[in-house]
C-alpha cells in the first residue's frame, strides 16, 4: 500500500510542477521545482523510497534513450558524422579523463575510479534541453544539427564509460587497452542488436497489420516494449544494452518515415510517448528531491571541512565542476570545428566558420538532464564484499548540483550570446518550404481526382455536385446532414452515400499530402520537426474524419 501511495505522490508532484512553473512565469526551471517538491515529500511525510539501482536503471533509461533516438533529428548526420562522433565519443573520453582527475584532486576522499564514473555520467548533454534552449535563436542550422546529434550519441558513450568505471570500482581492476577493445565490441554489438530487434518487430507487426488489420492500442504497446526488448536482448548477448536502446530509437525514427502506420495509431502513439517522456523526466527529478535530505546528510561526512562551511564548499565544488566542464567542452568544440574547417578547405569545399560566440554558445548549451540523473542514481549501493559503494551519496549530490547550475547558467548566458531569430529569417524559411506545400497540395488534388473515379456510386450524378466555395460547401454539408435525418427512406441512403464519398476523398487527399512530407523528410528537404508538425495536423484531421 505504501508503494502505491508514494507512486501517486510522485505523480502528483510532477503534475503540480507545471502550474507552479507557470505561476512563477517560467523564471524558475521546472526541474528545480520538481526537486523542491520531492524534498517537501520527504520532509513532510513518513513516505520513503528505497532505490534498487538495477531496477531503476532498467525502468527509466531504456525508454528515455529510445525516445531520444526516435525523436532526434537526423538531418546532416551523414555529412557531419565524423564531427558528431568526435564530439559524442572524443569529447566524452576527454571529459572523463580531465574532469575525473580534477574531481579526485579537488576531493581526495573520492576514489579516482569513482571520480571517473562521476565524470562519465556528467559528460552527456540533454537532447531536449539543447533543442529547447537554442530554439528560436540565431544559431546556424548545421551547428544545431551537430549539437543535437552529439547529445544523442553521447548519452550512450557516457553511460558505457560510467559502466566501465563502476566495474573498475567493483573489481579493482582496469586496463585501458582491454577496456577500449571491449568498448568497440560492446558498442558495435549493442548497436546491431538494437537495429535487428526493431526491424524484426516492425516487419512482424506490419505483416500482421496488413493481413488482419491494425489495432492502435496494440501498436502503441509494441512501441513501449521495443526499447526494453532491445535492452534485455543486448544484456543476454553480452553487448551494450544502452547502445541497443539508442539504436532501437534511431531505427524506429527511420522506419516511421516509411508511413506504414495508420493515422490513429501514430496519433495515439505520439500522445502516449509524450506522457511517458513527461512522467519519466519529472519522476526522476522528484525522486532526487525525495532522496536529497538523506543524501546531503550522508555526503556531508565525506567533506573534511568544518560543519558550518560544508554548504559553501559543496557549492564551490559544483561551480568548479561546471566551470571545468564548460572549459573542456569549449576547447574540444573549438578544436573539432577548426579541424573540420581545415579539412573542408583542403578539399576545396566551404568549411565551418569558427565564430567565438557560437563556440561559446555550444559550450554553454552542454546542459545536463534526466539521463545524467537517472544514471547517477543507478550507481550500486554496495561493493561485492558488502561494504558501501564509496562516495555514492556525494557523487549524486554533485551530479544534481551540476544539473541545476548548468541549467541556470545556460538560461542566463545563452540569451546574451545568441540573439533571437529575426522575423525576415523566419519568413525566408517559410518561403523555401512553399514549393513542398504546393507539391503536397497538388498531390492531394490528384488523389481526390483518382479516388473520385474509383469510388462506385449508385445515387446518380446529382448527389456528386459539390460546391467549390468552402463556406457554401460547409453549409451544404450541414443541410445534407439534416436532410439525411429527415428525408424519406428512399432519399436518405443517397445523402449518406454522399457524406461517405466526401469523407473518403478527403482522407485520400490527406494521405497523399502526408506521403509527400515523408518523402521530403527522407530527402532532407524538410526538417523532422517541421514534418512532425505537418503530419500531426493531417493525422488529427484524418482521425476526425474516421470517427465521423
Amino acid at each position: 500500500m505504501e508503494t502505491i501511495t508514494i507512486t501517486l505522490a510522485l505523480f502528483f508532484a510532477v503534475v503540480l510542477s507545471g502550474p507552479l512553473e507557470r505561476l512563477f512565469r517560467m523564471r524558475i526551471p521546472r526541474p528545480f521545482i520538481q526537486i523542491a517538491l520531492g524534498a517537501a515529500i520527504a520532509l513532510s511525510t513518513d513516505l520513503s523510497i528505497t532505490l534498487h539501482p538495477d531496477v531503476f536503471f532498467l525502468l527509466f533509461l531504456p525508454p528515455l534513450l529510445f525516445l531520444d533516438g526516435w525523436r532526434s533529428p537526423r538531418q546532416g548526420f551523414e555529412r557531419d558524422l565524423a564531427l558528431i562522433l568526435g564530439l559524442a565519443i572524443g569529447l566524452v573520453v576527454f571529459t572523463v579523463i580531465g574532469l575525473g582527475i580534477f574531481i579526485h584532486w579537488m576531493i581526495p576522499a573520492m576514489p579516482l575510479a569513482v571520480a571517473f564514473a562521476l565524470a562519465a555520467i556528467l559528460s552527456p548533454t540533454d537532447t531536449l534541453a539543447v533543442s529547447a534552449i537554442l530554439k528560436g535563436r540565431a544559431v546556424p542550422e548545421r551547428l544545431l544539427q551537430v549539437l543535437e546529434g552529439e547529445s544523442l550519441f553521447n548519452d550512450a558513450s557516457g553511460l558505457v564509460c560510467m559502466q566501465f568505471a563502476v566495474a573498475a570500482v567493483m573489481t579493482g581492476i582496469f586496463s585501458l587497452r582491454a577496456a577500449w577493445q571491449e568498448f568497440l565490441g560492446l558498442a558495435v554489438g549493442g548497436f546491431l542488436t538494437g537495429m535487428a530487434v526493431t526491424y524484426a518487430v516492425a516487419m512482424a507487426k506490419n505483416i500482421i497489420s496488413e493481413k488482419l488489420g491494425e489495432e492502435a492500442g496494440g501498436q502503441v504497446l509494441i512501441s513501449l516494449l521495443m526499447p526494453f526488448g532491445a535492452y534485455l536482448a543486448a544484456e543476454q548477448l553480452g553487448v551494450s544494452p544502452v547502445l541497443a536502446a539508442v539504436a532501437a530509437g534511431l531505427t524506429m525514427g527511420r522506419l516511421e518515415q516509411g508511413n506504414k502506420v495508420g493515422a490513429v495509431t501514430r496519433l495515439d502513439r505520439k500522445v502516449f510517448w509524450d506522457m511517458i517522456q513527461f512522467i519519466a523526466n519529472g519522476v526522476v527529478f522528484v525522486l532526487l528531491g525525495e532522496q536529497l535530505p538523506e543524501i546531503v546528510a550522508r555526503a556531508a561526512h565525506l567533506l573534511q571541512v568544518p560543519e558550518e562551511h560544508k554548504a559553501g564548499w559543496l557549492l564551490l565544488y559544483v561551480c568548479s565542476i561546471v566551470g571545468i566542464l564548460a572549459a573542456l567542452r569549449f576547447l574540444w568544440v573549438w578544436g573539432c570545428l577548426t579541424a573540420a574547417a581545415t579539412w573542408a578547405r583542403s578539399r576545396g569545399r566551404k568549411g565551418w566558420q569558427t565564430d567565438g560566440k557560437q563556440v561559446a554558445a555550444a559550450a554553454l548549451a552542454g546542459v545536463r538532464g534526466a539521463v545524467t540523473l537517472a544514471g547517477i542514481l543507478a550507481l550500486p549501493l554496495f561493493l561485492p564484499d558488502g561494504s558501501p559503494f564509496p562516495a555514492r551519496d556525494l557523487s549524486i549530490l554533485l551530479a544534481a548540483g551540476v544539473i541545476i547550475v548548468s541549467l541556470a547558467v545556460a538560461a542566463i548566458g545563452l540569451p546574451l550570446l545568441v540573439p533571437p531569430v529575426e522575423p525576415d529569417q523566419q519568413t525566408r524559411r517559410a518561403r523555401e518550404n512553399s514549393a513542398i506545400y504546393v507539391e503536397a497540395a497538388e498531390a492531394a488534388i490528384k488523389a481526390i481526382q483518382t479516388a473520385d473515379q474509383q469510388i462506385p456510386f449508385s445515387g446518380g450524378d446529382g448527389a456528386k455536385d459539390i460546391s467549390s466555395e468552402p463556406v457554401a460547401r460547409l453549409i451544404e454539408t450541414y443541410r445534407k446532414r439534416i436532410a439525411a435525418h429527415t428525408a424519406p427512406d428512399d432519399r436518405a441512403e443517397i445523402f449518406l452515400q454522399m457524406g461517405k464519398i466526401e469523407r473518403d476523398l478527403q482522407i485520400a487527399a490527406l494521405r497523399a499530402e502526408r506521403d509527400i512530407y515523408f518523402q521530403a523528410a527522407r530527402a532532407d528537404r524538410l526538417t523532422e520537426e517541421e514534418v512532425r508538425r505537418l503530419v500531426l495536423a493531417l493525422d488529427l484531421m484524418e482521425t476526425r474524419l474516421l470517427a465521423s
